[in-house]
């Protein structure tokens, strides 16, 4: 049986709390409520939560300090609620870790459309089975040094890479053979700087296709599953 998503509403005024939490529950997701960071704390205390909806203007710990907090501790996706005037605190709660954030007066499909995007972008990545803390990497001719971001061929000539390109290929050596979609290839990437309809991904994609396939109008490494996203298929090994 699937148990369905477990979102924490964290805002210090109660009917906005209370007609969020009825609407969310109308669209298939368990919901607590909370007034504020004690209560908060009390709630992921007993409670498995998989996305916190945070108010940044609280009484008492702001939403700042405590999406702060939690990301010091957790991976849990947040976004963040901000009024319209409050620029910089939303620039703030990106920077500490945020996933997204949307502005009052909003409307609950709005913020029901954003949830569903930052869990799909957050609790569907997949495992990762390269650990990228070694320092160069293999895979067909080429070879990858991580810390010197230089990337050689057979006759160890460097091929200059952009910093996109250097990161795209990081995370397809860190997930080989596993299939991964844009959304997945821009959280990675480009974290919480992604927009959700972003789809440069496919640019960068075919500039990295252009320096390592030898054919890449017929890519054999970096291949497109239709429907699916990108597939690295060379086996990676590390030196």
């Amino acid at each position: 049986m699937t148990t369905s998503p477990h979102i924490l509403v964290v805002d210090d005024h109660r009917e906005i709390r209370e007609l969020l939490g009825q609407y969310l529950k109308k669209h298939n997701f368990r919901v607590s409520i909370a007034d504020g960071g004690v209560a908060m704390k009390k709630v992921l205390r007993e409670h498995a939560i998989d996305l916190v909806v945070l108010d940044i203007m609280m009484p008492g710990e702001d939403g700042i300090s405590l999406c702060r907090g939690l990301r010091e501790t957790t991976k849990l996706p947040v976004i963040m609620l901000t009024a319209m005037a409050e620029a910089t605190d939303r620039v703030i709660g990106l920077e500490i870790g945020a996933d997204d954030y949307v502005t009052k007066p909003f409307e609950p499909r709005e913020l029901l459309a954003r949830i569903k995007a930052v869990m799909r972008r957050t609790h569907s990545l997949p495992f990762q089975k390269e650990d990228l803390s070694a320092n160069k990497f293999r895979f067909e001719t080429w070879t990858l040094d991580v810390a010197r971001r230089e990337l050689s061929g057979a006759d160890e000539l460097a091929i200059p890479l952009s910093s996109g390109e250097f990161q795209l290929l990081c995370v397809f050596i860190k997930h080989p053979g596993i299939v991964l979609s844009r959304d997945q290839l821009l959280e990675f990437t480009r974290g919480k700087e992604a927009e959700v309809f972003d789809r440069s991904i496919d640019n960068q994609v075919s500039r990295l296709r252009k320096k390592i396939e030898e054919d890449p109008k017929k890519p054999t490494l970096i291949q497109t599953v239709w429907g699916g996203g990108y597939k690295f298929a060379a086996e990676v090994d590390t030196l």
